[in-house]
């Protein structure tokens, strides 16, 4: 049971991490926002994961060299694919706010994160081709699955009130007001989400995939009595798999950020002293660090409730309710009717109860 415990925890500091890692962006000034998000992204797909793995992964490096190049490979190319919707996240956020846009775009990728390798396994020969895991056809015909998916139907609710809430702010906002996002558009943010949760899910995939990665640092931790060792798993072992996803997220954030630069012409941005330099670019070092502590506490979470629907779905919901907090904090949702109001907060009610569901369906079962 305490393992439970210490992975609903350290799935809630990952999830309240990146709920809230936009929240500096909004502080930069006179930025373009490819700008800020280049320098952002060096932070949270580079420079911290390195640290992180130097710091906590023992011989990583060799551990990297004695990997089938084909895993290094696949884990890599699912991270250029989580790149895309990482990239995409951000216009999300941009059209929909804080707390709309996280509440659809993360449900998507919540939903197909926990789901999509159980349905796949299902088909025909998949399993035999895909990273070891749950299929669907085992969460249906075991009580903790059971339960899991029916955490899974309370989300999915919960995600269609969120978004008929959004529908509903949109149809009652006329004028822009203070506090608002004047740039609020409901079909563009929408078709964005959709793509990014989507793509965004295949992070979870990339775990999967460079699973053997993290059993060679885990063998050598146990063999060498390293400390944050627990029930034959240790503590940090996933931080090599995320270095190498997310060098697949540099490569593409990289280039279409750089690209935007170059035809923007926004490259003065970055040592134009009309701006707060030091300022901007202390922001977006903590938004890129609180970006990658998401991907750090869900790996620590990982090692302790597994891979499956649950830690991704525990991760997820932490992360809507986190972000619309921020969401009511930036007034995002003020002006509106408080039938709109009960139908948000409804929706929010039903992400946190299916976060209860799945965390009894670890405990009880």
């Amino acid at each position: 049971m305490m393992q439970v415990l210490f992975g609903i925890f350290f799935h809630s500091l990952g999830g309240i991490s990146s709920g809230s890692w936009y929240m500096p962006f909004n502080s930069v000034k006179k930025w373009n926002w490819e700008v800020y998000w280049i320098i952002g992204g060096i932070f949270s797909w580079l420079i911290m994961p390195f640290i992180a793995t130097e710091v906590t992964t023992p011989s990583w490096l060799n551990v990297l060299l004695k990997t089938e190049s084909s895993t290094i490979r696949l884990t890599y190319f699912l991270g250029i694919l989580w790149g895309i919707g990482g990239l995409t996240y951000g216009l999300g956020i941009r059209y929909l706010g804080m707390s709309l846009g996280n509440s659809i775009l993360l449900g998507i990728t919540s939903l197909v994160g926990s789901l999509g390798l159980p349905i796949l396994r299902s088909i025909g020969n998949l399993s035999e081709i895909l990273p070891d895991g749950d299929s669907f056809i085992n969460m249906i015909n075991t009580r903790s699955g059971q339960v899991v998916l029916s955490g899974i139907v309370v989300l999915i609710i919960g995600i269609f009130l969120c978004g008929k809430a959004g529908i509903m702010k949109e149809n009652e906002i006329l004028d822009k007001k203070e506090g608002v996002n004047s740039e609020f558009n409901l079909t563009l943010g929408l078709i964005i989400c959709v793509i990014s949760g989507i793509l965004s899910a295949f992070f979870s995939f990339g775990i999967d995939a460079g699973k053997q990665m993290g059993e060679a640092v885990r063998e050598i931790a146990i063999s060498n009595n390293y400390n944050f060792v627990s029930n034959g798993k240790y503590l940090f072992e996933n931080n090599i798999i995320f270095l190498v996803i997310l060098w697949g997220g540099l490569t593409t954030n990289i280039l279409w950020s750089t690209l935007l630069v170059v035809r923007n012409k926004s490259g003065f941005d970055f040592i134009n002293h009309k701006t707060p330099l030091l300022k901007n670019y202390l922001l977006c070092a903590l938004a890129g660090t609180c970006w990658f502590l998401q991907f750090f506490f869900y790996g620590m979470g990982e090692t302790k409730i597994g891979n499956g629907s649950s830690s991704w779905i525990l991760h997820m919901s932490t992360i809507i309710l986190t972000a619309n907090f921020w969401g009511f904090y930036r007034k995002e949702w003020s002006g509106i009717s408080m039938r709109t109001r009960i139908t948000i907060y409804s929706g929010i009610a039903l992400i946190l109860l299916s976060i209860i569901i799945i965390g009894l369906a670890k405990i009880i079962f």
